[in-house]
């Protein structure tokens, strides 16, 4: 085993000749795609893989300089591509992964077919003219909850970030990945994403890329899949399901499923 699929526990199934990569997003882990997966496995070669920094992760290799920014993620991800000896692949990236997808197609888009952007945001701050969905002011706090009592915050933090109450089953699910990270990492991650702004990249990215948005996702405003959609270098399309909150492929599987499935099979038609 390759120190590469050691550190980020690479997993490799399915039957197929094309290739699909999933690329999970904050506080979980490949584990966020398990409604998916079964899905894929007869048509496909699947890539799971862990960004550093997942509670299923060995800490030590977390390094706090490299991760500062999403570029070191990207640079990760560009590793197991080459590693694997894989390309052209179709990649879906949740959440901070689908930036860090954007990025790394923008290095080597050869080793990009389409790009599938689930619940994605190149900045979450507010800005002018441009509506990310917080103040620097909501994120301080956030950040000092997450200091204080990090327990207490994965807590509160869960039920909103899914939207559902405690007793759900995918609020639970994602309240143990988020738990699992360790605390200060967490944090140092929890700043590198939601301080980021990569809007200059955008026009760079020339892969298509597939936009899928929930209707109502506290991290991400609906505007945001609009201005992605605008702002990109190549052909992309929006879809804007019915499901609510931020990671709709564990929350509401049965209606997210068959959209993401649509997307993987079929190209943008120009």
């Amino acid at each position: 085993m390759g120190v590469v699929e050691e550190a980020h526990n690479v997993k490799i199934v399915g039957k197929g000749i094309q290739v699909i990569v999933l690329g999970h997003g904050f506080g979980t882990d490949q584990s966020v795609w398990r409604h998916l997966v079964p899905h894929l496995i007869d048509e496909y070669k699947v890539v799971l893989y862990d960004n550093m920094g997942a509670g299923t992760t060995n800490p030590d290799y977390f390094d706090f300089e490299r991760y500062s920014t999403l570029e070191g993620y990207a640079y990760d991800l560009l590793a197991i591509l080459e590693e694997f000896q894989l390309s052209s692949c179709i990649f879906v990236g949740h959440s901070v992964s689908a930036m860090v997808g954007a990025i790394a197609s923008i290095m080597r888009p050869d080793l990009f077919s389409k790009l599938i952007l689930i619940s994605a945001s190149p900045r979450y701050l507010n800005d002018v003219d441009y509506y990310g969905g917080f103040e620097q002011e909501d994120l301080d706090q956030l950040f000092e909850a997450m200091q204080d009592n990090y327990k207490a915050w994965c807590s509160g933090f869960a039920p909103l970030a899914v939207g559902g109450d405690m007793d759900s089953v995918a609020v639970q699910e994602f309240s143990r990945t988020l738990f699992n990270m360790r605390p200060d990492i967490a944090l140092s991650v929890g700043q590198t994403i939601f301080q980021s702004d990569f809007r200059h990249l955008l026009c760079h990215v020339t892969v298509p890329c597939h936009i899928i948005q929930s209707i109502k996702d506290l991290a991400v405003p609906v505007v945001v899949s609009e201005y992605l959609h605008r702002n990109l270098g190549g052909d992309s399309i929006v879809e804007v399901m019915s499901s609510e909150g931020h990671l709709p492929q564990l929350s509401s599987p049965d209606s997210v499923i068959p959209v993401l499935l649509r997307h993987i099979r079929r190209d943008i038609v120009v």
